[in-house]
């Protein structure tokens, strides 16, 4: 096949392309700057993408395009209508691209959306392909109106379309709160974290691009909205040790009221940090709109192990390269 990846320099893009050419396919790879393309894709420099992005002459010859650009969530916003540049790329930005993409005889679209289309927090019920869309943030309203924009081009048109919403994902190269999280592991700081009773659903790399790639090649995929993730959702003490064992030491957790933990986060300004680490937010891996059915490959710990040896050995790099200068 011949697949067209948006964000192929990014995270999830690198590893998705890598794995696309390792299967086999042709890679086209869109990225914002020239010579960032993961090496073996064919490289198509797109400065930006909004509802005005010119795709003519691109996207002829495709089989697919898996579509994972986007503005992401940002934990402290300096635009001052968020919304509204949220929309433009997300929302606006995936119709046209799957309009041109329709009209450039595009067989697959497959949108890499997001688990917070159905909210914050789970409470009791999993979310599943059947859960009811509720977005509290721009980021995730955005991504429900592609959704939405979708269905429609699918009714219209004859490409057929996959929606994968993913929860947190982690593997080599991850930032944000997961890599905190690994260097909180690996610094053994006491945390009041033991009596946390949460359930937090992640997926490894690993695991979303097998997805990815599934979902582009399978016509049985189309019309089909998955969750994506791994077979076990952790509590935050859970993963912690999970991680702990991994590097070879054991987490210094120790019980504190949680209700309190929440209230010094609010005072300290740290609320939503600690609100992530506390709550649960739950799905159900491979829950389908349709009968198209995927599982997760890699176990958790299998992920967390691998991840895990990926941050020990940059981090050895790094020790490395500085003590050479």
């Amino acid at each position: 096949m011949k697949i067209f990846v948006t964000g192929a320099n990014g995270f999830v893009g690198r590893h998705l392309c890598a794995q696309l050419l390792d299967s086999g396919h042709a890679v086209t790879a869109a990225v914002r700057t020239a010579g960032s393309a993961p090496k073996g894709a064919f490289e198509i420099v797109i400065s930006d993408i909004g509802s005005a992005t010119p795709w003519d002459g691109v996207l002829e010859g495709h089989d697919a395009v898996i579509h994972l650009a986007a503005r992401v969530h940002v934990m402290h916003e300096t635009s001052a209508d968020p919304l509204a540049d949220f929309r433009e790329v997300n929302s606006a930005g995936t119709e046209n691209l799957a309009r041109c993409a329709a009209a450039s005889g595009v067989s697959k679209f497959v949108f890499l959306s997001s688990i917070k289309v159905n909210g914050e927090e789970t409470a009791g019920r999993a979310y599943d392909a059947s859960s009811e869309p509720s977005p509290v943030d721009p980021y995730g309203i955005s991504k429900h109106e592609a959704e939405q924009a979708l269905a429609v081009i699918a009714r219209e048109t004859d490409m057929g379309i996959v929606v994968v919403r993913t929860p947190l994902v982690f593997g080599p190269g991850v930032g944000g709160n997961f890599v905190r999280m690994l260097s909180i592991a690996r610094r053994n700081v006491p945390l009041p974290l033991a009596s946390v009773h949460n359930r937090r659903s992640m997926v490894s790399i690993w695991n979303l691009t097998d997805l990815l790639e599934r979902a582009s090649a399978d016509p049985a995929a189309s019309g089909a909205l998955v969750i994506a993730g791994d077979t076990q959702s952790p509590s935050t003490p859970e993963l912690l040790r999970m991680i702990g064992a991994a590097m070879g030491a054991k987490p210094r957790l120790f019980a504190f009221p949680v209700s309190l933990l929440a209230l010094a986060a609010r005072v300290l300004g740290k609320g939503p940090e600690i609100h992530r680490l506390v709550s649960s937010l739950e799905v159900v891996a491979g829950s389908s709109s349709n009968d198209w059915v995927w599982l997760p490959r890699i176990e958790f710990s299998d992920g967390i192990k691998r991840t895990v040896e990926w941050y020990e050995s940059s981090r050895a790099a790094a020790s490395d390269g500085g003590g050479s200068q």
